[in-house]
């Protein structure tokens, strides 16, 4: 061969891989673009902060709006009694309610099940955002609600 053909054979294939792998980091970058969340919590609350900050390290991007009318909000947006907690956040259509671990939102986005959304009920002491730092959070449930109320297990944890 000769060497030009060589030479603009080996250019090309080297443009190629660089253009790929250009392309390869472009499209992770848009995999893991954080997904956003509105957040809707009372200003004194530390243990809504620290869910804040739950969601923040695992890949959400949470608005927050400190709201102290909560009751008159979770009213609002149809939150059943029997589920409500101290937050309340939305995403892509779905209420989520109280310490919802970040890895049970994921699921239900990849799901995406006919539900209105998710809920700890309470304030369980070991789930995200409650939880003592370092402790991993455990022995409570997550469930799936529809507006009139009902509900069933969605995560065990």
């Amino acid at each position: 061969m000769k060497r030009r053909v060589f030479v603009v054979r080996m250019a090309g294939m080297a443009a190629i891989g660089m253009t790929g792998d250009r392309l390869w980091a472009q499209a992770s970058s848009w995999r893991s673009a954080p997904t956003p969340i509105t957040v809707y919590k009372s200003s004194t609350c530390g243990c809504c902060k620290a869910w804040v900050e739950h969601l923040q390290a695992n890949g959400f991007s949470p608005v927050v709006h400190d709201e102290e009318e909560m009751d008159q909000l979770k009213e609002k947006l149809g939150v059943p009694s029997d589920v409500r907690s101290c937050h309340t956040a939305q995403l892509n259509g779905y209420l989520i309610e109280g310490h919802v671990p970040a890895s049970d939102i994921r699921r239900l986005l990849a799901q995406r099940p006919e539900t209105a959304g998710l809920a700890v009920p309470g304030m369980p002491p070991l789930t995200p955002g409650m939880a003592p730092k370092g402790v991993e959070p455990r022995n409570f449930e997550v469930v799936a609600f529809q507006l009139d109320g009902t509900t069933q297990t969605f995560a065990s944890h």
